[in-house]
């Protein structure tokens, strides 16, 4: 029979021809062999557990934990599907076992540590509690995917952090009493000086703007007079540059009517040599029309000539 397990379950294969157990999403199933399925996705569990410090204070440690098998190791998988999966996940024995774990990991550890200590190192020491509670579930397979560990809470009895607090309270309002009266004093004296200082600062600042002002004047005085010349050169080199420009014009200009007059000239030239030329091709074909009329006069008499003696 062929299986195939869902998203977030695995099949666990024992017997004929597997000598230990089979983990696979999909397999073949012969006879002989049996096949169970088990879930992967993580359970939420919540816990109150209850810790003494060194000084033997007591106090209650709130805490949900999300645990589930680590998928991402086949050896850890091999380990739920022997020791876990068998249970069910929401079952006293499997919420037990992590609760047990996480009891004396965090007893242990705050047992090595004053009440102070954890008061003030509250982060520190949920880090450690993280830390020594997934080195104890690795030999299960199970993996901590979120750890949200609340504030710490007194035991009936033993109001030690209500105290601290009515203590940092007490602390923080005359703390701020001593602030308020520094701060008036401060605030006092910081008037006169500031008074005194304004003054000083009047004056300064007049003397100061009286020393731009003549400063600002001066210098603008000169950047007039260099606009001027900037302008004054400006104006020369404009000027140079018509002059010459007129220059290179006229200079064109007479080019230009030399050209002219060389081009008028060649172009009678060449009208007087075509009229030579075709004067000569006249006079050729005149003499050649002469030609022919000769021999046809000379051709026409002796025929005459040869038919009369014949």
């Amino acid at each position: 029979m062929y299986k195939v397990a869902s998203a977030s379950e695995y099949l666990v294969i024992t017997g004929v021809g597997i000598s230990d157990i089979k983990i696979s999403k999909k397999a073949w199933v012969l006879p002989g062999q049996s096949c169970t399925k088990f879930d992967v996705s993580p359970v939420n569990y919540t816990f109150e557990v209850q810790a003494m410090s060194a000084e033997k204070l007591p106090f209650i440690l709130p805490a949900v934990f999300t645990i589930g098998p680590r998928i991402d190791d086949d050896s850890s998988l091999l380990k739920y599907a022997k020791l876990i999966s068998p249970h069910d996940k929401l079952s006293n024995h499997v919420k037990e076992l992590v609760q047990g774990i996480i009891e004396g990991e965090t007893r242990v550890l705050a047992a090595s540590m004053t009440m102070e200590e954890i008061f003030r190192g509250a982060k520190e020491f949920k880090q450690e509690v993280f830390e020594k509670v997934q080195l104890e579930l690795n030999q299960f397979g199970l993996l901590i995917y979120n750890a949200n560990v609340k504030q710490l809470v007194d035991v009936p009895g033993h109001e030690y952090f209500s105290y601290l607090g009515q203590k940092t309270q007490m602390e923080a309002a005359n703390q701020a009493k001593i602030d308020v009266s520094e701060a008036k004093m401060k605030g006092e004296v910081g008037s006169k000086l500031r008074d005194g200082q304004t003054l000083q600062n009047a004056a300064k600042i007049d003397a100061e703007t009286k020393i731009i002002s003549t400063q600002r004047q001066g210098e603008g005085k000169k950047e007039e007079i260099k606009v001027r010349t900037e302008v004054k050169v400006y104006e020369n080199q404009r000027e140079a540059e018509v002059a010459e420009a007129n220059a290179e014009l006229a200079k064109k200009k007479a080019g230009w009517a030399k050209e002219s007059l060389v081009a008028e000239v060649e172009a009678s030239k060449a009208v007087a040599l075509r009229d030579a030329e075709l004067q000569m091709e006249v006079e050729r074909m005149n003499a050649m029309t002469r030609i022919e009329k000769l021999k046809a006069e000379f051709l026409s008499k002796a025929s005459v000539e040869y038919e009369t003696k014949v």
